[in-house]
């Protein structure tokens, strides 16, 4: 175990803001999971806290072992994970599972091990490590929009394409984060406007062929219109529609300033996905005002950590992976608190570290590896050493190896 220990390297700031997130949320998941057993009948609170507490521990051996991992290693992965990334895609698209007999174009079962796992969540990270890779390539000039368009734009659009269909939140969210990270890099402003532009087009014949063809997207499109339009409306709203936010207000507003108590949530038998989606207003209403400000400012912690961590390596590679991979978690948590308090419309984000999201913890472990992997000196003076053409992915291959 003290060998363990000692072999733990990177940013301690992050190892601690992870970790006690991690302990923290046995808490909230253990008390709000009641709702699936008394409210759902599924399983017991017993059940649920292991299979949370599984995951946990499986998505920390992700983040030590990825952590180890020399941070230019993930140039020429990124190479070979795309095409297989969408190849996942696709196949999850055509032949998604079905989940609590919602439209699930967005899981595919794991064979052998019979549990279900989100691609969209690995597409974050691998297409964000993907763009960081092209960015510094480009790094000493300015490309023009047309030689961009096949090597950077094409796998972000068949990416963004091939998730919008059954998860536009997060299609929104990745290809949000794909333009800040450009603008980061330093990509031209006016190509980003254009892009902007192609984007909001495309999102206009999608939804024009779903209205034709409502069928054929299992009426996505009416949910979202929906959402928006019950979060726009100040009257004359959905109740049905509109349950989901009433409970989750309800329960931070009966929170107070310093809750009722853990476990002692009354909301949590009447929110549905109390332990996931909404878990943040089940948070307020156990710990109070005080308990949702600092699991808050946990998050900025994290940020700013972040922000240091990319700051601090001195290859343009490493700023932009870090960032590339960290700003989308922070930003996903912002997006699933402001839900709960009625800032957003509701997205089905959940609340990274704390809700009891199955696999998609993982791809959070993933991530946080990354940004440790890329926080090791070592690591970083090693990948200033590197001299290797890019552009063949063999030879990237080859000469880490």
């Amino acid at each position: 175990m003290l060998q363990l220990i000692k072999s733990i390297k990177g940013d301690k700031a992050i190892w601690a803001v992870v970790a006690l997130l991690a302990i923290f949320s046995f808490l909230p998941v253990y008390s709000a999971s009641s709702n699936l057993v008394y409210v759902v009948g599924n399983g017991t609170t017993t059940g649920h806290l292991l299979k949370h507490g599984l995951l946990l521990v499986l998505g920390f051996g992700i983040i030590y072992g990825v952590h180890r991992i020399p941070t230019h290693f993930f140039k020429g992965l990124s190479l070979i994970a795309m095409p297989i990334l969408l190849v996942l895609l696709v196949f999850t698209l055509a032949q998604g599972t079905t989940i609590g007999g919602a439209n699930a174009s967005r899981w595919i079962r794991l064979p052998l091990v019979g549990i279900t796992f989100q691609t969209s969540n690995l597409a974050s990270v691998v297409l964000m490590i993907y763009i960081a890779r092209y960015l510094t390539k480009i790094k000493d000039r300015v490309p023009t929009f047309k030689e961009s368009i096949l090597p950077l734009w094409l796998p972000v659009f068949l990416v963004i394409i091939l998730i919008l269909p059954a998860n536009f939140s997060t299609a929104a969210i990745i290809f949000s984060m794909v333009l800040l990270l450009c603008f980061l890099g330093g990509y031209p402003i006016k190509y980003l406007i254009a892009i902007v532009g192609t984007g909001l087009l495309c999102l206009t014949l999608f939804v024009l062929i779903a209205k034709a063809a409502p069928d054929l997207f299992q009426n996505r499109v009416d949910t979202w219109e929906k959402r928006f339009t019950n979060f726009f409306s100040v009257a004359d709203s959905d109740s049905d529609a509109d349950y989901q936010i009433e409970k989750a207000k309800i329960a931070i507003a009966s929170g107070g300033m310093f809750g009722k108590g853990a476990g002692k949530s009354v909301q949590k038998n009447f929110l549905p996905q109390s332990s996931s989606d909404f878990i943040y207003a089940i948070i307020v209403e156990e710990y109070g005002l005080v308990g949702g400000i600092v699991l808050l400012l946990f998050y900025l912690l994290l940020l700013f950590r972040i922000v240091v961590v990319a700051n601090g390596n001195p290859t343009v590679f490493g700023k932009l992976l870090v960032l590339g991979v960290g700003l989308p978690i922070v930003f996903q948590a912002l997006i699933n608190m402001a839900v709960a308090v009625e800032l957003f419309p509701v997205t089905g984000q959940t609340l990274p570290l704390i809700s009891s999201g199955g696999t998609s913890s993982w791809m959070i472990c993933l991530a946080i590896g990354i940004i440790l992997s890329a926080s090791i000196k070592e690591n970083e003076k090693e990948g200033q050493r590197m001299n290797i053409d890019e552009s063949n992915p063999l030879e990237v291959l080859s000469g880490q190896l």
